[in-house]
């Protein structure tokens, strides 16, 4: 039996979810459905935003292989990027062998852990659900998980990350900045602090930016309409940090699936080798077709128009849930999330997994907060998640999908009174 021979692997908490509302009825594109569960932006035109690609050309050079580590035109466009940005006037700047094109976030992810020695890695909980699969699968990385107090936000303070990497001897930590999903934002001195933290430690930081363009309030856009690890780095070839990042959230195409990694050179090299054998690269015409999106007045562009639609998004989310009795330990003030607390719900759907199922019933997709309570091995499943009385609820679909959401999330706590 094939059985024998295969592990069995579960769906992520977000694709849990999702398998679950399609037997409920939905699909995507049913307009009578509510679907606040997926970690996904509205794709549209946006006021203010960036004309959006309608048509990629297949060339019959586009239908070549690419390089494992991206298309040379890609990899200049993203390294200028990062310099214009962040690093204006200092004395290391990042190049195209400083940048190895990926398709999509977690395969991103996926390459550089691949390319580790055996050591342990931080990672903070609540964070990213597949992060707990993806840790899962590379015996050479002992994942240690770092909880984050609700009292505090979920907030992770550079003194909290220099005790754990000293007190547990980590070799890298694994943080994203926005957060996903309690929309924590570092900025700032904080970033700072943590980049100089992981120098002083040798312990490697990866950071995953894949919201960096969803930043809400002054102290969040303080140094600009986006914000990256890569402007407090020194030696862009020496520091262990290493940046992740893409189209899917911050430029909104997640079907295209392209993604980047900016680090050392050493680590660029090792990860076109892995990539040659792991996945062979990303498309070529893709990557042909977003190389004018990748630059200083684009971005900036698509970044203020993300925020200009999303805090309106935000703001009534906020506004409503409170209205529900809904707690929230933290506004978010990045990505497009509210992690919320439901102990002043009715007992009914006191429960995350209670409210998502309940929600189901009324075409509303949620996600539990349990499947952020980050796990690989299911090491801790002897003991009960902190997480179980959260949701995850997102903002990322058009605002007459969150207004649906919303008022039905309402119509249900009422009935369950």
């Amino acid at each position: 039996m094939i059985e024998n021979t295969f592990l069995n692997i579960p769906h992520t908490g977000v694709i849990r979810m999702m398998s679950l509302a399609r037997e409920s009825g939905f699909f995507y594109g049913n307009e009578e459905w509510a679907n606040l569960g997926q970690g996904a932006p509205e794709v549209g035109e946006l006021e203010f935003g960036l004309e959006r690609i309608t048509n990629i050309e297949l060339r019959q050079q586009s239908c070549e292989y690419a390089p494992s580590t991206g298309l040379p035109d890609l990899r200049s466009a993203v390294a200028n990027l990062y310099n214009d940005r962040y690093r204006k006037g200092m004395p290391t700047q990042y190049s195209a062998e400083n940048v190895c094109i990926v398709a999509g976030g977690r395969l991103a992810l996926a390459r550089v852990c691949a390319a580790m020695k055996n050591i342990h890695l931080g990672h903070v909980l609540p964070d990213y659900t597949a992060y707990s699969e993806l840790l899962n699968c590379f015996g050479n990385i002992v994942p240690i998980p770092v909880p984050l107090r609700k009292m505090d936000g979920f907030y992770l303070s550079p003194s909290k990350l220099r005790g754990e990497i000293v007190d547990k001897g980590l070799g890298a930590f694994l943080i994203s900045n926005p957060c996903n999903p309690t929309g924590q934002v570092a900025s700032g001195k904080d970033i700072q602090s943590w980049v100089d933290i992981s120098k002083f430690n040798q312990c490697t930081l990866i950071m995953d930016e894949f919201y960096s363009h969803y930043l809400y309030g002054e102290s969040a856009r303080a140094e600009g309409p986006s914000l990256s690890a890569a402007r407090y780095i020194e030696d862009v070839n020496e520091d262990p940090v290493v940046v992740i990042d893409g189209m899917t959230k911050n430029w909104r195409y997640p079907g295209l699936r392209i993604s980047w990694v900016v680090g050392p050179k050493s680590l660029i090299s090792r990860l076109g080798s892995i990539g040659s054998f792991l996945d062979g690269g990303a498309p070529k015409a893709i990557q042909e077709a977003v190389v004018p999106l990748i630059n200083i007045e684009a971005a900036n562009k698509e970044a203020l128009s993300i925020q200009n639609t999303f805090q309106k998004k935000r703001d009534l989310v906020i506004e409503r849930l409170e209205s529900f009795g809904i707690k929230l330990y933290n506004k978010p003030f990045g990505a497009f999330y509210c992690f919320a607390s439901l102990e002043n719900m009715p007992q009914s759907i006191r429960g995350g997994y209670d409210f998502a199922n309940k929600a189901l019933d009324h075409k509303v997709i949620v996600i539990p907060g349990e499947y952020f309570d980050v796990n690989p091995g299911k090491r801790r499943s002897h003991i009960e998640s902190r997480l179980t009385n959260y949701i995850r609820l997102s903002f990322g679909p058009h605002i007459s999908q969150v207004k649906l959401g919303l008022n039905r999330i309402c119509e249900m706590i009422k009935n369950e009174k």
